[in-house]
């Protein structure tokens, strides 16, 4: 997708407070919206200006946009650096049917609401939401982990700050991407002596060089030699700090999927474990090695492009 700068759209300074937001959206809306203006392209600056205006005037959106970095320039192709949204606290956003830039960025700000996170009572403080990396391992073993999370507000002059606080949270064994821990009391507080919201965590993982996660199921490319996967064979596979043993079946294919039933993430029910098979090859750096390479050559009836020459 394409990088839009919402400061630029709105010819304001990326520190404007609040009130010069509003005045530049107000006179933007009067030169672009489309029973008025007669310029060409007014429908399409009016939504450019509409989407700017909905990130910057919401104190959560803006703070998590400005997270991004200024060092981006419009219309340049652009993706979100994987966690830049982690450990910012947010009470919610509105979905709005903007542009894809718009949507990637804020589309999953409400998640919270699919689990119950919104919906207050009355009197009852509102349920905050944030996103939280983890360790993968934690999945494995458990763990008592420090996170700062930070809340943006609107400061007497008319800035967004962000207030940080620090809470020991408890990852249950087992946590799988995507799920929410709920912090009892850890949300907003309430009105006339109702309770405090909740805190909703969603889990996601920190990338791992080995490991891809989707849901409670794991991903890894396993590396086999040619005699392994030609003869078949049962290999040891570390899985943070346990050893399994995997059965490579006879005849295997670099790109043959395996399925390791129950021995993804150790949720209810537990994931799978799926292995991508790759074969690699020694290389002929040793006369023996050569030798053997050329025994092959010889004496084994093979064509690997036979198929595309039928």
């Amino acid at each position: 997708m394409q990088y839009k700068d919402y400061y630029q759209i709105l010819g304001v300074n990326r520190d404007a407070a609040v009130a010069d937001i509003k005045k530049a959206y107000r006179k933007l809306a009067r030169k672009y919206h489309p029973d008025v203006s007669k310029e060409a392209d007014a429908e399409s600056r009016m939504k450019d200006v509409n989407e700017a205006y909905a990130v910057l005037s919401d104190t959560e959106k803006r703070a998590a946009y400005d997270q991004l970095g200024h060092n981006y320039h419009s219309g340049q192709e652009f993706h979100p650096p994987p966690g830049w949204d982690a450990g910012f606290e947010f009470s919610g956003a509105d979905g709005a049917d903007f542009g894809d830039f718009f949507s990637q960025l804020f589309g999953r700000m409400g998640a919270g609401r699919r689990h119950g996170g919104f919906e207050t009572a009355a009197g009852r403080g509102e349920d905050h939401h944030a996103k939280v990396l983890l360790d993968l391992a934690d999945a494995f073993h458990g763990a008592t982990r420090q996170i700062t999370l930070r809340a943006p507000r609107i400061d007497h002059s008319g800035h967004v700050v962000l207030d940080t606080r620090t809470l020991n949270v408890k990852i249950p064994k087992g946590v799988y991407e995507g799920q929410i821990i709920r912090l009892a009391g850890q949300g907003a507080p309430g009105q006339g002596g109702g309770k405090a919201g909740d805190l909703l965590l969603e889990v996601h993982f920190e990338p791992h060089p080995r490991w891809r996660i989707d849901g409670s199921n794991l991903y890894l490319t396993l590396a086999v030699s040619p005699w392994e996967a030609a003869l078949g064979a049962v290999t040891p596979l570390n899985l943070f700090e346990t050893t399994i043993n995997v059965r490579i079946p006879e005849g295997s294919q670099s790109g043959q999927q395996l399925r390791v039933r129950g021995k993804g993430i150790p949720s209810t029910p537990p994931g799978d474990l799926l292995l991508t098979i790759k074969v690699v090859l020694p290389p002929a750096n040793t006369p023996k090695a050569r030798a053997l390479y050329e025994t092959m050559a010889r004496e084994l009836a093979f064509d690997p492009r036979s198929e595309q020459r039928s």
